[in-house]
């Protein structure tokens, strides 16, 4: 089992590039196999998540070359099978993308009922409202999703709840639909409005992602295309909270700085100093830092993925910070982790208290999700002390050498698999 120990104590500085987002590309390599041409895209983050799609796309007969680390070739022609294992499934959520991928291209999906990260109850009750708007049939049966339909027509659909994975997987089935559908109530973030723009790149017609209405004209085929994923504002966010607890200087290089604006709202609020550039964001924490009050909500607010970030860099800040999480019910499970290092919190339902400590102390945690154990790693640079995390697995999933990027900018954290690791590091650091 792989686990980093982190030796902390002093300010990260320097420059830290930012790869493509985990979260749009997961939904545009599902639409890939919506064309029978080949679709080549890239700066694609080189992460377990990502590789496990590609595996399930392989596995339903799709061509998948892979260029480099960054870069594939994707051609659908091949496919000869609609249905999408467990095995794939339990390992990221987002395979359901293939439903909406393959429902739209053939008419006809199954697939497992998803796993991912145990951050709380997510529905997909929108997902097949979506499809059955559209006119598919949609079933439960022994643990799978099943969908078909002799015809897909637009419809006019209004979510009951704002939700990313339903605005993105019955956009995906629209987009070959018979005539116009309208969708309203539709989730806003920046990725939704890449799996547009990589579906138009490829003959859709979709209009209205990133506002509250999208209008999609059903096409009857898609064509070949060549695209570049957005940068990845919640790995970018990751460094910035990593300078900030640390009292360090961290630029984020290959980012929107638009995309980061509820993040570079709060790190202002805490005391950070925050320069903006064209493709780039400066971050400065000079001293202690100060409380603040977060409250997690779909973009354009404060996303959900950066909660546990802002979380940590509290339990460091003077007085009294609280955080209300509106998106996922277990989204705190990362706070007795930190209790351990520390940390002062009490949880009420979906509400944290955090009274700010003057440092952590280094101790072994567990990283309960993929952001909490980012979050973690953070906790871990801003302490004098080691800290070692087990279940990196998770950190891995959606995070591009990971460790790599923090040593880059003076972090001195090291993966390592045995007791024999654990002496040596410790030695090497003093």
């Amino acid at each position: 089992m792989e686990q980093y120990i982190i030796k902390g104590g002093s300010p990260l500085v320097g420059e830290v590039e930012i790869g493509g987002a985990k979260n749009a590309a997961l939904a545009i390599l599902a639409a890939a196999i919506m064309t029978d041409e080949t679709v080549l895209i890239d700066n694609l983050p080189d992460v377990n998540d990502i590789n496990v799609m590609l595996e399930a796309i392989a596995g339903i007969g799709a061509m998948v070359q892979r260029i480099d680390r960054h870069t594939v070739k994707i051609n659908g022609s091949t496919i000869g099978d609609f249905n999408i294992e467990y095995d794939y499934i339990k390992k990221i959520r987002a395979s359901y993308y293939l439903l909406g991928a393959l429902l739209g291209k053939y008419r006809r999906a199954e697939v497992a009922l998803p796993g991912g990260c145990n951050i709380g109850s997510r529905p997909i009750d929108q997902h097949l409202k979506g499809f059955r708007a559209l006119g598919a049939d949609v079933d439960i049966e022994h643990g799978k999703i099943v969908a078909d339909a002799e015809v897909l027509r637009g419809t006019h659909l209004y979510f009951d709840v704002v939700t990313v994975g339903a605005t993105i997987n019955v956009m995906m089935a629209a987009a070959m639909a018979d005539g116009i559908t309208i969708m309203e109530n539709v989730a806003k973030e920046p990725h939704v409005v890449d799996v547009a723009n990589f579906l138009n790149s490829m003959g859709a017609n979709i209009r209205g992602a990133g506002t509250d209405v999208i209008k999609i004209r059903g096409v009857k085929s898609l064509h070949k295309s060549e695209y570049s994923i957005i940068p990845d504002q919640i790995e970018a966010g990751t460094f910035m909270f990593a300078a900030a607890a640390t009292k360090g200087d961290v630029t984020v290089l290959n980012v929107i700085p638009k995309h980061l604006d509820a993040t570079i709202s709060k790190l202002v609020d805490i005391g950070c100093e925050v320069e903006e550039f064209d493709d780039a964001v400066r971050v400065v924490a000079k001293g202690r830092l100060r409380s603040t009050q977060v409250k997690t909500l779909p973009y354009p607010g404060y996303p959900t993925d950066m909660q546990p970030q802002i979380g940590v860099t509290l339990a460091l800040a003077t007085g009294t910070s609280t955080i209300t999480e509106s998106i996922f019910e277990n989204r705190f499970k990362y706070l007795d982790e930190l209790a351990r290092m520390g940390a002062v919190i009490k949880v009420e339902g979906n509400s944290a208290t955090i009274e700010g400590v003057e440092a952590f102390s280094g101790a072994r945690v567990s990283a309960p999700d993929l952001r909490a154990g980012a979050a973690l790693c953070i906790a871990g640079l801003a302490t004098d002390g080691i800290t070692i995390i087990d279940d990196i697995v998770y950190i891995q999933r959606g995070y591009e050498r990971f460790e790599e990027k923090l040593r880059g900018i003076g972090g001195m954290i090291e993966k390592v698999s045995s007791e024999k690791e654990i002496q040596k590091f410790k030695l090497k650091v003093g």
